[in-house]
């Protein structure tokens, strides 16, 4: 089988690790994969060198996205695939109006949050929906939303979650011990970790404000933020106002999270929205413990194996933060495993592959 994805861009997310990984599994089954990313540079690639990224190069204009359309439509004919999966609002809407211009044999569309965008994107896709052959989403909750804005059909998309790489993200005492040592933690020191970009969904002002909370009755507590963005400066200088520099440090994009996952003491997510929440299951996968928003479709991930609280309360956070740093070894022990076994039983990135597989071929 012949697989094409589509998506908006492969920088630094969870939709676009996400790719990354479908494409291996399918590349590893003996499957002939390739990737197209309409803008940006590449920071995401494939281990398997034979999986290859097409750049369509796309400007964000009409007469750019009208370039991207025949771009894609040249590299459809060229390659001729069995299947095109489109993934993000502007690769979705973007196969969709290429499909009338060349034959596409089946068209798969994945959009990756509860929030992809204001009302004219809402009735882009539902004045599209007909050129997709299959439309989901990662949650019940998300397309539950989608159908609710009248983007879609009711009873037209699926829910098909993400996959985790249950074999990357496990618990490892090895990468504790040695990522804590090198950063010059003790065993005393409480870790709390979060990874996203700095972008407004993420909400990092709530985290902060929770975390300061925190380190009041904590002076052993850490916090360290996974990612970059464009409020990486706001953020910096809102740790410099609430007098955290000492104790919160932004590591920039880094490719052994799944050893800064086992480092921690407790994993942190603090967003406004989110569609899955790809960073809560693999810091379950990872046997953390989880403290969480209730935004999307994250209370279906964490499925009652963590922390849950309202979003934009920083109040309700720190107190989640807390309760979750006090608890005794064999509750955070219990509900640590439990949560890995949620995540192996319905989210393993094998399963997943299976059920795509199933759609492809139906």
């Amino acid at each position: 089988m012949r697989i094409l994805y589509v998506i908006t861009g492969l920088g630094v997310g969870g939709a676009e690790r996400q790719v990354i990984d479908l494409a291996e599994r399918f590349q590893q089954r003996g499957h002939e994969v390739k990737i197209c990313y309409l803008t940006g540079p590449a920071l995401l690639r494939p281990k398997n060198d034979s999986i290859e990224l097409v750049s369509l190069d796309v400007e964000k204009t009409f007469s750019g996205l009208m370039g991207g359309l025949f771009k894609l439509r040249r590299l459809v004919k060229q390659f001729n695939p069995d299947v095109v999966h489109a993934h993000m609002v502007h690769a979705n809407l973007l196969s969709r109006l290429t499909r009338p211009f060349c034959s596409i044999k089946k068209l798969v569309n994945t959009a990756h949050n509860t929030h992809e965008g204001g009302k004219a994107r809402m009735l882009a896709y539902r004045l599209t929906h007909s050129l997709a052959d299959v439309t989901t989403n990662v949650t019940l909750e998300a397309v539950r939303v989608f159908e609710q804005k009248k983007a879609c059909p009711v009873g037209t998309m699926l829910a098909v979650p993400n996959g985790i790489d249950t074999e990357r993200f496990k618990p490892d005492s090895v990468a504790r011990a040695q990522v804590r040592a090198s950063e010059g933690l003790s065993e005393r020191d409480e870790l709390v970790v979060a990874v996203g970009r700095l972008v407004d969904a993420k909400d990092y002002d709530n985290l902060l404000n929770a975390f300061k909370t925190v380190s009041e009755s904590r002076p052993q507590a850490k916090l360290w933020i996974v990612g970059d963005g464009p409020y990486r400066q706001a953020l910096t200088e809102l740790v410099g106002t609430l007098g955290l520099s000492a104790a919160v440090r932004f590591l920039g994009v880094r490719s052994d999270v799944n050893k800064i996952y086992n480092a921690a003491d407790l994993y942190v997510l603090s967003s406004a929205w989110e569609g899955f929440g790809l960073v809560v299951a693999e810091a379950m996968a990872s046997e953390k413990l989880v403290v969480a928003t209730d935004c999307g479709g994250v209370k279906e991930v964490l499925g009652g194996c963590g922390y849950l609280v309202p979003a934009k309360n920083s109040k309700r956070l720190a107190q989640a933060m807390a309760t979750a740093l006090d608890s005794s070894p064999n509750e955070k022990d219990q509900l640590s495993r439990t949560a890995r076994t949620r995540i192996v039983e319905h989210y393993s990135i094998n399963e997943i592959v299976g059920i795509w597989t199933r759609l492809y071929t139906a």
